[in-house]
């Protein structure tokens, strides 16, 4: 690997480059660097601490015996709209039971259950990264930390991804000629205010799409976190033991099996108020022995949750736990354009969890597994295709599109993060708030913008289309699209591909696998 300085910029060559330092990156870096290729590892924050999966606990979908693969998918098939396909939950579910195996290998402290066994489906956030950021590094990845992504280089000639560039915190510059990238940097949450989703603001999205990626299930954004108003953490578990009421007391009547609907249309109106009253002393104790960071706020405003009522309120979590993302064209991590790879939350999850959420164990299965996957391939593809000649990003700079990040803020306040119009969606209410972001859009950063604040702004601008434009096509209900005025799910299951970065964005509808599940 070779670098060169001017001032504080840095150029840099690698085999493999990867955008993101979550799990899905990690395990990219750590794959591709393990297979012998040489990686650059790009972090919009600090690698290890930055992202949602670092801030808390994280179960993880482990099923060791092959045979219980098929009734795993059963119980998610139906829920999620009948769009997820055994084949790849299979693969998904032993990717990843075989690398908790390996991370045991390596040295990573799992819990131990009561009989002293590892329990290898919980990740502590904080220690998982912490751990995966000295694996990379002891496995020789160059990382840049506070270096957001600003856009990928294409070789207009061969149609094939090589490079990426970007800047840093200080204002520097950074770029990176590599024979493949992955694009690892995490969902979009539309600076919904849940914890660990500042930076997922869609970055690798846009990058992927002006390359040439396409987009699979981008309708399925519209996923929020219940938690107490003044809290980030958005941990349902405990939710299941609440009882809801209104401000002046009156018992918001509620649906044992999806309390969430009629709460968040009632906070559409009105201030709704929880209490865990309905959980025994013995599932408080466990509660707080295995949700600790979901208690801290209640403790630091002097609120026992299990016995006094409080405020709660809904944050937007967007494609970070939804589901669509960059669609996978195959198992191996890549996308529609050669030499790039996507894994994590950055690509469609609709494979395993169909129109349902995959926040929690479904996603961080996921992102073991494609992160292994595309690090891999990435390495193998890079392997192939060597001797890339050194990047020059001037003229893919001065092209870069940008928004006004004021001009974003409104139109994320007013037309994107509110349930009324995200959430319970309709025809009218999802036009007029197209119609809003296509003019923000439009409206260019001025001069003195920070061209990583501006990039980000068009990003979470981008990703707002596709996943309004994804929703107006589909006119239907179906696992977490719910159309006011299409009510029912109809017809059959298929998934909806878009992409594009010119004008409209293509549309078009996609079969799903068959058989799935008799």
């Amino acid at each position: 690997m070779s670098a060169s300085h001017d001032q504080h910029d840095v150029a840099l060559q690698a085999d493999v480059f990867v955008a993101g330092g979550g799990p899905a990156g990690t395990w990219a870096a750590l794959m591709a660097a393990r297979s012998g290729a040489s990686v650059v590892l790009a972090d919009k924050g600090y690698c290890g601490t930055s992202g949602a999966a670092a801030a808390s606990n994280n179960n993880v979908w482990y099923v060791p015996d092959p045979n219980d693969y098929a009734r795993h998918f059963e119980e998610r098939y139906r829920s999620g709209g009948e769009l997820s396909e055994l084949s790849w939950t299979s693969r998904v579910l032993d990717a990843s039971a075989r690398q908790l195996q390996l991370l045991e290998t390596l040295g990573y402290p799992f819990p131990r259950k009561d009989d002293g066994t590892p329990n290898r489906a919980t990740l502590r956030g904080p220690d998982y990264m912490r751990f995966m950021r000295q694996q990379i590094r002891r496995a020789g990845v160059t990382i840049l930390d506070h270096a957001p992504l600003l856009g990928l280089v294409r070789d207009e000639r061969e149609g094939r991804v090589t490079g990426a560039f970007g800047e840093r915190r200080d204002g520097s510059r950074w770029q990176v000629s590599a024979n493949a990238c992955v694009i690892a940097t995490g969902g979009c949450a539309f600076l919904g205010g849940a914890l660990g989703t500042n930076v997922c603001t869609g970055d690798g999205h846009l990058a992927a799409a002006e390359a040439g990626a396409l987009f699979s299930g981008m309708e399925f954004s519209s996923q929020y976190g219940l938690a107490a108003a003044f809290s980030s953490v958005t941990k349902g578990l405990p939710f299941i033991w609440a009882s809801y009421s209104t401000q002046d007391g009156r018992p918001l009547p509620i649906d044992e099996d999806d309390a969430f609907i009629p709460v968040a249309r009632t906070l559409i109106h009105e201030p709704v108020f929880a209490v865990f009253d309905r959980a025994t002393p013995e599932i408080e104790r466990w509660l707080r022995s295995g949700q600790a960071n979901a208690f801290l706020p209640y403790d630091r405003m002097g609120i026992d949750p299990f016995r006094t009522r409080f405020p709660v309120g809904l944050r937007h979590e967007g494609t970070v736990r939804g589901t669509g993302g960059i669609r996978l064209a195959d198992t191996d991590g890549s996308t529609d354009v050669p030499g790039l790879y996507a894994a994590g939350d950055a690509a469609s999850r609709e494979v395993i969890v169909g129109a349902r959420t995959g926040g929690g164990s479904p996603n961080a299965a996921w992102a073991i597994a494609t992160g292994s996957w595309a690090g891999a391939a990435a390495s193998r593809f890079a392997k192939a295709h060597s001797g890339l000649q050194a990047v020059n990003v001037d003229a893919h700079r001065a092209q870069l599109a940008t928004s006004d990040p004021h001009a974003a803020a409104e139109t994320l306040e007013r037309d994107v993060r509110p349930p009324e119009v995200h959430l319970f969606r309709s025809a009218q209410r999802l036009t007029a708030a197209l119609r809003a972001i296509e003019g923000a859009l439009a409206t260019r950063a001025p001069a003195d913008a920070s061209l990583a604040a501006s990039r980000s702004a068009h990003a979470l601008m981008y990703v707002a289309k596709l996943s309004y434009t994804s929703a107006l096509a589909r006119r239907e209900t179906r696992g977490m699209h719910r159309r006011d005025d299409f009510p029912l799910q109809d017809g059959l299951a298929s998934r909806l591909l878009t992409g594009g970065v010119e004008d409209e964005p293509a549309l078009r509808w996609q079969d799903v696998a068959a058989p799935a599940i008799a």
